[in-house]
Order: C-alpha cells, then sequence, then structure tokens
C-alpha cells in the first residue's frame, strides 16, 4: 500500500486507465503500466490491478463464446455477465481511485505481480 496521497496527475490517469477497460480492454493498462511502471508507483499499481481485470474478463469472455458453442447457443446469455461487470467494476474502481484509494477488483486473476 502507498502511504502518501498520490499527486493529482496520477489520480487522473489512473481513473481514465480503469475507464479504458470498457471500450479498449487491456491494450490501455498494458500501455500505461509499461510506460509508468518504474517511475510512477501509484499508477504502476492502478495499472496493473486493471491489466489482471481486463485479462480475467478476456478470458470470461472466451469461456462464454465456448460454453455458446457446445450449448448451441443457449449460453449466448453468458455474454452479458462479463459485459456488466466489467462496466460496474471499472466505474467503481475509477471512483475509488479518484478519492486517491487503490482499488482491488473481486474475483480477478494476479497474473502480473
Amino acid at each position: 500500500m502507498i502511504d502518501s496521497q498520490p499527486a493529482q496527475e496520477d489520480r487522473t490517469a489512473a481513473i481514465l486507465t480503469h475507464l479504458s477497460g470498457i471500450f479498449f480492454g487491456f491494450i490501455v493498462p498494458l500501455i500505461v503500466w509499461l510506460v509508468a511502471k518504474d517511475t510512477k508507483p501509484y499508477l504502476t499499481t492502478e495499472a496493473k490491478e486493471a491489466l489482471n481485470f481486463q485479462i480475467t474478463i478476456a478470458i470470461a469472455y472466451v469461456a462464454a463464446w465456448v460454453l455458446t458453442l457446445v450449448t448451441f447457443g443457449f449460453g449466448a446469455v453468458l455474454f452479458f455477465v462479463p459485459m456488466i461487470a466489467n462496466l460496474v467494476l471499472c466505474i467503481i474502481a475509477a471512483v475509488k481511485t479518484s478519492q486517491g484509494e487503490q482499488y482491488q477488483y473481486p474475483l480477478t486473476l494476479r497474473l502480473i505481480k
């Protein structure tokens, strides 16, 4: 955990990183993490968290796609679960980040440490 309050520009970048997952998936969090990983600890932590969550969401989409194929289309409803979870949790993460807090997404695979 980071004790001091992060700079406003780092909080703004973290907010945009979390919200970008709604539209761009893991691309923006990956870029932010690679750019900031050696210089900005708060932004690095938030970018890794967003990246891990977006990878988890991508895996959930693949699982929903496979279940849709296996069940001959009946699993198509499962596409809405990761979509809604992504929308809601990215917004919650952006709000927490705007307050200078660190946010950890629930049920996320921590692949990037």
